[in-house]
């Protein structure tokens, strides 16, 4: 199995890439967000690499970082989820986009994706929400509140959440704030956690 590879990056096309490697080229596979990321060629360049070996195939598919690997691993975990559905998920939502959809059960988010329709959202949601909170963006296991506190701490409640998550409070006590103050009594905890996530996670 390869698990990176290290050498010229000679063409990018739309979804996949051309790695030299002493002579030899790899045709590699990769989400729009990888490609956008790697230099100009003919430069040098890092991917990780996940080999899927199939009767007919040797099939690379590459990733600048280790958290985008992860997640396709897991994406294709998921039935109906191949490579292809995999990475047009991962360039469309980042890892940390990816937890927030998860999390706040945003099936509109995983339907922007080429080859998602709503009963394979349905099916990803299902499958990886609990196991969304341990993936990189994930925050370490945080356990989202089901509703606000009785004295009214839905604030406290989103900004708890969302720390969790791994964003900052100073970014995120501003949008809190404001989206409250924009919903006012019809305020829930989930509509404001998910429209906060939505809005920090860009």
């Amino acid at each position: 199995m390869i698990a990176f590879l290290c050498g010229l990056i000679i063409q990018v096309d739309t979804g996949s890439c051309v790695v030299d490697v002493t002579g030899v080229g790899y045709l590699v596979a990769a989400a729009t967000r990888t490609l956008a990321a790697l230099p100009n060629p003919p430069e040098k360049a890092r991917i990780l690499i996940e080999t899927v070996v199939r009767e007919d195939a040797i099939l690379l598919y590459g990733f600048v970082e280790s958290a985008e690997r992860e997640w396709f691993r897991l994406l294709t975990s998921v039935q109906g989820v191949g490579a292809k559905v995999a990475l047009g998920i991962l360039s469309t939502l980042s890892p940390g986009e990816l937890v927030a959809a998860l999390t706040t059960s945003d099936k509109a988010s995983l339907t922007r994706a080429p080859g998602v329709g709503g009963r394979l959202a349905e099916r990803i949601l299902t499958e990886l929400r609990d196991k969304a909170a341990k993936m990189p963006g994930g925050g370490g296991g945080i356990v989202i509140p089901a509703r606000a506190t009785p004295d009214g701490g839905i604030e406290a409640d989103a900004l708890m959440a969302l720390a969790g998550l791994g964003f900052r409070r100073s970014e995120a006590v501003p949008v809190v704030g404001r989206l409250l103050a924009e919903r006012g009594g019809e305020a829930t905890l989930d509509s404001v956690l998910r429209d906060a996530l939505k809005e920090l996670a860009r």
